[in-house]
């Protein structure tokens, strides 16, 4: 299994590191490992943005529910 087809299966901090470090090598490393980095580049930055996304999804429901709890029980 390729390190492409992994990155579903990694977690969050996993992907974040990865996306860090692939973006580094891009900058600074040597010949293999800026193809390399190209190569993972635009499937990290696209994974991470949906995990980024989905989170702020979960924070935003989180937040409605608590308010409606909330203002059910300053009615009561």
């Amino acid at each position: 299994m390729s390190l492409l087809e992994r990155i579903p299966t990694l977690s969050d901090e996993e992907v974040v590191n990865l996306l860090a470090n692939a973006r580094r090598l891009s900058e600074a490393g040597g010949d293999k490992q800026k193809a390399a980095a190209a190569e993972l580049l635009p499937a990290l930055e696209a994974e991470a943005e949906q995990r980024r996304e989905a989170r702020m999804e979960r924070a935003k429901e989180k937040r409605a529910a608590t308010r409606k709890a909330t203002l059910r029980s300053a009615a009561a």
